[in-house]
């Protein structure tokens, strides 16, 4: 798969007011090269028509466009890949389903990121790092998990959950090189200009405030 640096997930409930489309061309515009449809409240159809909305966008821009949880949807609209968590899905069963498409898997624990690795997962999702409450019943992986996932595992990854540009540094500093932040980007006043400061602090790598 291509590699990316700042993944942009859906979350609409973070926008009241906005529409999805301009939220998301926006994250893109400031930097955001892979987007995620994640929509766990609206029912089939209402998540079918808002991936066809953004499968249309991502197109435009030539970003990659994974599905959350839905692998007919994906495959309904020719989406570039999928993400599974740990309840959904088997990495294997999935395999034959998409083909050669993005699966990407959420893991928690080193041995879940091994397996997925073993299983054939183009990437890995490793948090959440903070509290988020986009997975409030989440228990935090902390930075030794960062630290570790880049020491042992060889697949990209890319550290989620809770992560805000205050905070951004010591991920980076751990080891992660791709971040993915929910709230921070889409409930943002400046989708855009949030994207772009994230950007820049990739670009540096952590290196203002090493941990």
């Amino acid at each position: 798969m291509r590699d990316f640096r700042l993944y942009a997930i859906t979350d609409e409930r973070s926008h009241p007011g906005r529409e999805l489309a301009e939220v998301m061309e926006e994250a893109i515009l400031g930097g955001a090269d892979i987007v995620q449809l994640r929509d766990k409240h609206s029912d089939r159809a209402v998540v079918l028509e808002k991936a066809k909305v953004l499968r249309e966008l991502t197109r435009r821009y030539d970003v990659p466009f994974i599905v959350n949880d839905y692998i007919d949807i994906a495959l309904e609209v020719n989406a570039d890949g999928i993400h599974l968590g740990q309840g959904d899905t088997p990495l294997l069963a999935a395999r034959k389903l998409v083909g050669d498409k993005i699966i990407g898997i959420s893991t928690h624990a080193i041995e879940e990121a091994l397996l997925a690795e073993q299983q054939g997962a183009d990437y890995i999702g490793v948090g959440p790092i903070y509290p988020t409450a986009t997975k409030a019943d989440a228990e935090p992986v902390t930075l030794s998990y960062v630290r570790e996932v880049a020491a042992r595992i060889r697949i990209p990854f890319v550290a989620i959950g809770g992560i805000k540009l205050h905070n951004v540094d010591e991920v980076l500093a751990a080891g992660a090189k791709r971040i993915c932040a929910v709230t921070e980007i889409v409930g943002s006043l400046n989708v855009r200009r949030t994207c772009e400061a994230f950007i820049r602090k990739l670009e540096q790598g952590g290196a203002i405030h090493g941990v």
